[in-house]
Formats: C-alpha cells, sequence, structure tokens
C-alpha cells in the first residue's frame, strides 16, 4: 500500500481507461484529481467508480477542463506528483474533417504538458495507442513492437490513427524540446477490452456488445489485438512510477492479434446459452465494404479488412514486470460485465439480472 498520499491528476476520468486508472490508484493509497468537461459529470464518474468496488469520498476530487481551452489546467495540475493523460477524442464514426480529431488531441496533449512542467510534476504518462505504432507501413510478418512508427501519410491511414500519431509525435517533441525537468512515459494500447463501469465505453467493447446482441449478421475480416483495461490501469501505474519507465513507450498488448471470428468463438465456448445470438460465419469483404456505404462507423473499418498484424509485449514485460491477463480473459471478462450492467438486448429476460 502507498501511503505518502501523493496527488495524480488523471485526465478523462469519465472515460473507460481513465475511471480504471483511478481504481488502481485509489487502492494503492494515491490521492487523486480527475478533470471532467464539466463538473456536472462527478456524479456519474462516481457513480462509475461504485459499480468498481470503490468508495472514493475525499480522496478524489475533481477539476474542469476542457482539452481544447487554456482555462482551468493551471489549477488541475497544482500540486500534482504525476499526470496520467488518458483523455482523446475517440470518434464512433468518420468526422467531416480530419482535423476535428487531430487538432484536440495534439493540442490537447500539448496543453497537458505544459501545465505539467509549469506546475513541477515530476512525469506525465500520455495514453497514446496501437493507433501510433501499426499503421500507413508496407505488409510485413514481424510483430510490431515499440520502435515501430504509423506512417501518417501512408496508405488506408484515417483521421483517428492519425491524430493518435501526431500526437504522441508532439508530446516526444514538446519533452525533448521544452519539457525542462519533466519526465514522460507513454502507453500505447490495442483493443481495450474488459469489466465496463457503465455505459460510456470505448469501440472495442461494442464489438462483443454487437456480436453478444445478434446485431452482427456475421463476422468481417478483421484482426487486432486485446487488452485487459485493468491490466491497461496497471502498466499505466508501472509507468508512472518506474525509474527505467522514463522517456520510453510501451505497447499494452496480452497475446497475439485474434480475429472477430476468434472472439465470436471465444464468447460461445465461454458464455453459453447466453452467448446463443453470437454469429461464427465470416462476412465476405464486399458485403462488409456494401454495408460502409450507409453506416459510418463501418467505414471506420474497411481500409483494414483481410490484414493481419500482431504486436509484442517483451518491453513492457522485461522492463516493467508486467503480467497481463489473457485475451479470452479479456474477452469474457467484457461479455460478463454488459450482462451484468444489463446493457446487451433483452439480457434481463435470459436470467442476468
Amino acid at each position: 500500500m502507498h501511503m505518502s498520499g501523493e496527488l495524480v491528476l488523471v485526465t478523462g476520468g469519465s472515460g473507460f481507461i481513465g475511471a480504471h486508472c483511478i481504481l488502481q490508484l485509489l487502492d494503492a493509497g494515491y490521492r487523486v484529481r480527475t478533470t471532467v468537461r464539466s463538473l456536472t459529470r462527478e456524479a456519474g464518474v462516481r457513480a462509475m467508480l461504485q459499480a468498481g468496488g470503490a468508495e472514493p469520498g475525499e480522496a478524489l476530487s475533481f477539476a474542469a477542463a476542457d482539452l481544447m481551452s487554456d482555462a482551468g489546467w493551471p489549477g488541475a495540475v497544482a500540486g500534482c506528483d504525476f499526470v496520467l493523460h488518458v483523455a482523446s477524442p475517440f470518434p464512433a464514426s468518420v468526422p467531416k474533417h480530419e482535423d476535428e480529431l487531430i487538432v484536440p488531441a495534439r493540442e490537447g496533449a500539448l496543453r497537458v504538458l505544459r501545465a505539467a512542467r509549469d506546475a513541477g510534476v515530476k512525469r506525465v504518462v500520455l495514453t497514446s495507442s496501437f493507433a501510433a505504432i501499426g499503421y500507413g507501413k508496407k505488409h510485413t510478418d514481424r510483430p510490431f513492437s515499440e520502435e515501430s512508427w504509423t506512417d501518417p501519410n501512408g496508405g488506408g491511414v484515417g483521421a483517428y490513427v492519425k491524430s493518435k500519431t501526431l500526437a504522441e509525435r508532439a508530446a516526444w517533441d514538446f519533452a525533448a524540446r521544452e519539457g525542462g525537468a519533466l519526465e514522460l512515459s507513454v502507453v500505447n494500447p490495442v483493443g481495450v477490452f474488459g469489466p465496463v463501469l457503465g455505459p460510456d465505453y470505448s469501440t472495442s467493447i461494442r464489438i462483443v456488445q454487437r456480436l453478444m446482441d445478434g446485431a452482427m449478421p456475421g463476422c468481417p475480416r478483421l484482426s487486432f489485438g486485446i487488452v485487459d483495461v485493468r491490466d491497461v490501469a496497471d502498466l499505466h501505474l508501472r509507468a508512472m512510477t518506474n525509474p527505467a519507465a522514463r522517456g520510453e513507450r510501451f505497447l499494452a498488448v496480452a497475446g497475439d492479434f485474434v480475429t472477430i471470428q476468434e472472439i465470436a468463438q471465444v464468447l460461445k465456448a465461454r458464455m453459453g446459452d447466453r452467448a446463443r445470438r453470437v454469429p461464427t460465419r465470416v462476412l465476405p469483404d464486399w458485403i462488409v465494404r456494401l454495408v460502409s456505404l450507409f453506416d459510418s462507423s463501418v467505414a471506420l473499418i474497411v481500409p483494414e479488412l483481410g490484414k493481419f498484424k500482431n504486436a509484442t509485449n517483451e518491453k513492457a514485460r522485461r522492463v516493467l514486470g508486467w503480467a497481463p491477463r489473457s485475451n479470452e480473459d479479456a474477452i469474457v471478462a467484457t461479455a460478463q460485465s454488459l450482462l451484468r450492467l444489463g446493457l446487451l438486448r433483452n439480457s434481463k429476460s435470459i436470467g442476468a439480472g
């Protein structure tokens, strides 16, 4: 138990990863302040933390700050020992213009870093993404590692991927040129799964939800990495305090990349009758392309159809002693939490109550 009561700022505490970071920080004895765009969200965040088993009370405080404005950031970082910058825009569909994502991601990261430097914060851990590692390059059978960087001008690179890449690049440039004594570490998660705490969750969770609901007619030929949100939070805490993490980026990935069909098969095998709606047949690419003409959330995935990538967690294991749960456990934890919170269609009527 960490009893010094050091203060950690978590940006984006109302989000999936942010809330799990807060849970683990409180559990480890830190005091936590979190930023929300509006203080009206405090009750919702506290409800999520309670769903995660915490009664934060006085150990948790809130500050209003928006990534698109300088206001509020000096107060938010005042007195903080560490900052976890988790907040970032993540769209459910393609934005009209890529700058809608790129500008807030990049400017937001720089605002947080500048405020942290000026307040004498020891270290910022930035939540980046595999999006900043594994895109826009010629296909290779080698697993991606932290050495790899997405080429933002490469083929098939969408606005979200570009925004994460340019934001992380800007953060490293800032740390090198103007960071002063401020230390920077970066965590790059793949698709984040695991126990949801409320109705605000990531795009990867929606895949499990749609499979369980029978809302997909089949499985698109997509593959991606999986990591449990609890392990992502754990990696943030390790990157925050371990001296060896300074100036380093860490891929957060549990195991080999899997296809949507393999996720469907895990759900069938482990969730029994509750997974009876889950489709396991593969959807031909042409059908997915057709649907994308009418559904902009499907258009996001079209460039990735039939591309099979992989990534390694060797560095996080070796340098930080990180030991993530398996792909399968992360998938099952996702489905169980969706059932528990009544976030699946008809989940009430099939005895999950």
